[in-house]
């Protein structure tokens, strides 16, 4: 009896705008339409599968961001996207919208802005010789969006997603709007949204195409005055939706009030992420100002609170995420990324990347001159008095240099003018000529209450 190996086959007839996961050939990936959250999630966001955006900043709206994203991503690859708002349609137009199957124009929405300053940057800056040749220190992945391959577009956030896009996409039937339309009884109102949606999704399933479920701001005004059990009752009975549908995935961002634990009580985040495939929140610096000095090329942090895993014991994110950047020695106990992450929004697009603190001495470049706090002080004179100053400089970061001259004796001076006004200069002469001039030794002694600044 002779065993054959079972090897996946590499032709299969995937829909558009899918992928195998790397870590299992049963998971079928779609974007989110931004490269570095896809890395993030492991490749993309799984089917069957949901995610939550958390954004507590309430002066920013970068979880509706993430679902337009979501939306136009969703649209450029011919898929079929419902938007459950009372207005979706103005949502929808909202999007942003690139040149689709153009990669020159791609690439140049990509680097337009990220490399356009650092034309600038090359006059001003120069490095030595020996590092000219290296590769560029990367902080987020490249978008690699070519004709051939659709799976993330590069979407332009400058110009808007047509009118006729938008109008065809309706006509057939692939940008569906559900209303939340909710009364009194927020729990019965609830209920029959879920019943809407388990319709759309059973009439949906005999399809081909795939389904993407985009719920932009869950608790907003919109939904009435829900509770924290009312959220959580509608995530639990979406995943569960979502497991008897294995071609529809939904992204979700939650109302920025609802999105911190003075709502929602202690542990109210871990709750989230419990009902969830995943949840990651994006706090902007709008809540807290003072970060706004510490990181200025970044609008906000990103925490990973939970990451998708269909089918696997460890999330597909561990092993195959670049911005998380996994020790070597990271095992299934320590499961966490080693790199920070960040994020920020330019004219062009949205970025998630790994986020470091500036060198010492500037806010973008290394000090090339003295600090004005570390002057160094050459002063001759007695030790008495160089003690004396000191003292009244404590508290004050000050490095000294003392030098002490030892008092000659009394025979290295001068016998000119020793002798007194009736001898004779003679007499004076010879007692030059008998004495030894001893010359004064001289001492140096540095203090310096910083001493790890100056190495010698």
């Amino acid at each position: 009896m002779s065993f054959k190996r079972r090897i996946p086959s590499d032709h299969v007839n995937l829909p558009p705008g899918t992928r195998i996961s790397p870590s299992s050939a049963s998971t079928v990936l779609i974007s989110t339409g931004i490269p570095s959250l896809d890395d993030v999630l492991g490749g993309g966001l799984p089917l069957s599968c949901s995610s939550v955006i958390l954004a507590p900043d309430n002066h920013s709206a970068y979880g509706e961001l993430v679902q337009k994203y979501f939306v136009s991503q969703g649209i450029a690859c011919g898929q079929q996207v419902f938007i459950v708002d009372d207005d979706g349609l103005s949502f929808a137009r909202g999007c942003m919208w690139t040149f689709v199957g153009s990669s020159a124009t791609s690439s140049l929405v990509n680097n337009e802005e990220d490399d356009g300053g650092s034309a600038q940057s090359d006059e001003r800056i120069k490095i030595a010789w020996r590092y000219e040749k290296m590769k560029m220190f990367q902080t987020t992945v490249p978008s690699g969006s070519s004709s051939k391959d659709d799976y993330c577009h590069t979407f332009d956030l400058s110009s808007r997603i047509p009118r006729s896009v938008i109008q065809d996409a309706s006509d057939t039937n692939r940008l569906v709007t559900l209303g939340v339309h909710v009364n009194e009884d927020i729990k019965a109102s609830i209920t029959r949204l879920l019943g809407n949606i388990q319709q759309v999704l059973s009439v949906s399933s005999s399809e081909t195409g795939l389904m993407r479920l985009c719920i932009p701001s869950l608790g907003s005004a919109q939904w009435g005055d829900v509770e924290p059990a009312d959220v959580l009752y509608f995530l639990h009975s979406l995943r569960r939706l979502l497991r008897q549908h294995p071609r529809a995935c939904a992204s979700i961002s939650l109302a920025p009030h609802i999105c911190s634990e003075a709502w929602g009580g202690h542990g109210w985040i871990h709750k989230v992420g419990w009902l969830t495939d995943a949840a990651i929140s994006m706090s902007g610096f709008g809540g807290n100002p003072s970060l706004v000095t510490l990181f200025p090329s970044h609008h906000g942090l990103v925490q990973i609170h939970k990451l998708p895993a269909p089918h696997t014991i460890l999330p597909a994110s561990d092993k195959y995420s670049t911005l998380r950047g996994l020790s070597s020695s990271a095992g299934a106990n320590a499961g966490s990324g080693e790199n920070n992450l960040a994020f920020k929004c330019t004219r062009k697009r949205l970025i998630l990347e790994t986020i470091h603190l500036d060198v010492e001495g500037g806010v973008t470049e290394r000090r090339t001159t003295p600090s004005t706090n570390n002057t160094i002080s050459l002063n001759a004179g007695p030790v008495d008095e160089m003690t004396d100053e000191h003292a009244s400089n404590k508290g004050r970061s000050r490095a000294a240099l003392e030098v002490e001259f030892e008092n000659a004796v009394a025979a290295t001076a001068d016998p000119l003018r020793c002798q007194p006004l009736g001898s004779s200069r003679s007499a004076a002469l010879d007692a030059t000529t008998t004495t030894k001039v001893k010359k004064p030794r001289k001492k140096v002694a540095f203090q310096s209450d910083r001493p790890d600044l100056y190495d010698f």
